[in-house]
């Protein structure tokens, strides 16, 4: 009978522990969860595990790679879409394989960018806090319809498809851009040329491209310049997209009319995490909180039943294909 493959997780929630135990059932996987995120001080943890499944917020650099496959690790998965977080080439070097899930539910993430721009283009969050104050004063709560609003769509994988269909259902005018236009957003929406293009001529602009040096800081002064006064931006993808502090200037001279931000540039040591009793030193974030036009959430947007299900069962497949020597239908490209 074959020794179970030991597998350890880091960053672990209960949450989806209970997905990954309920997708390995049967499997032969012997998982060591670990709360901690993967980084250098953590990666011994990991010493003797052929497999390691880590998050976005963990640290897959070279330094941390190079001491998983001194511990024996041969395969790491991120359990995201997302895999910026992998040094692809030192994974290369290492011969480690490397897995990621690239669609676990782009409904969820879709959704929830809708969400966000509901509940603060009609200040639905303000209304519930003043009725829980028994304060039923509708002073201040006007907002917007986004009937025949232009929303700027920025990627048009498979969350930017479902963003734009979701859209149109509203009756807005839905402009796209990306270098590789797909059919089924052509039925629904008008591609641009250029992204200067979209940043000029839509009022809500919503972000979903990976995380990517051609992405990095996509939303800087420059770009904020070029775009209307009152703004609305949305980043459901990865906090660098944005220059936080080039966005925090914008939101004070009122160029942004509003932010809605599912991710931080710097959310790694916040987020996924307690903090209510902790002082945050990140004086950005904390200037963000101060906006009245301004909503963060902790990276939440994938968070579903079906997604948690999709993540594990994908993940699964891929472990299993390490064990079997197979190929990885999922792997991550290297470099």
């Amino acid at each position: 009978m074959m020794e179970p493959m030991k597998v350890a997780v880091f960053n672990t929630k209960r949450y989806e522990r209970r997905s990954l135990e309920a997708a390995a059932e049967g499997k032969g996987i012997d998982f060591s969860f670990f709360e901690p995120r993967l980084e250098a001080q953590t990666a011994p943890l990991a010493n003797g595990h052929e497999a390691v499944l880590i998050f976005v917020n963990d640290v897959a650099d070279r330094a941390v790679l190079e001491k998983l496959a001194e511990g024996g690790t041969k395969f790491l998965a991120t359990r995201s879409a997302g895999f910026n977080q992998i040094d692809r080439e030192a994974a290369r070097e290492l011969g480690m394989q490397l897995a990621y899930v690239p669609a676990y539910s782009p409904n969820a993430v879709a959704e929830f960018t809708i969400g966000l721009i509901l509940t603060l283009g009609r200040h639905i969050h303000e209304g519930h806090n003043r009725v829980r104050r028994a304060d039923f004063n509708l002073e201040g709560l006007c907002g917007f319809e986004l009937r025949d609003r232009t929303v700027g769509v920025y990627g048009t994988g498979r969350i930017g498809t479902n963003v734009v269909q979701l859209l149109t259902g509203f009756g807005c005018k839905v402009l796209a851009y990306d270098e590789e236009p797909n059919e089924e957003v052509m039925l629904r929406a008008s591609y641009v040329d250029t992204r200067e293009e979209l940043f000029r001529f839509c009022d809500i602009l919503t972000l979903h491209v990976p995380l990517m040096p051609s992405t990095f800081h996509l939303v800087d002064a420059n770009a904020l310049k070029m775009m209307k006064k009152g703004i609305f931006i949305i980043n459901t993808s990865r906090g660098a997209l944005l220059d936080t502090p080039a966005v925090v200037e914008a939101l004070k001279e009122r160029k942004v009319g509003f932010l809605a931000i599912d991710v931080y540039e710097e959310e790694a040591s916040l987020f996924f995490e307690d903090r209510s009793s902790d002082i945050i030193n990140d004086d950005t974030f904390a200037r963000l909180l101060t906006f009245p036009n301004v909503i963060v959430t902790g990276h939440q947007a994938f968070l579903t039943d079906r997604a948690l299900r999709n993540i594990a069962e994908t993940t699964m497949q891929s472990l299993m294909e390490f064990a079997s020597g197979l190929p990885c239908t999922n792997s991550v490209p290297l470099p």
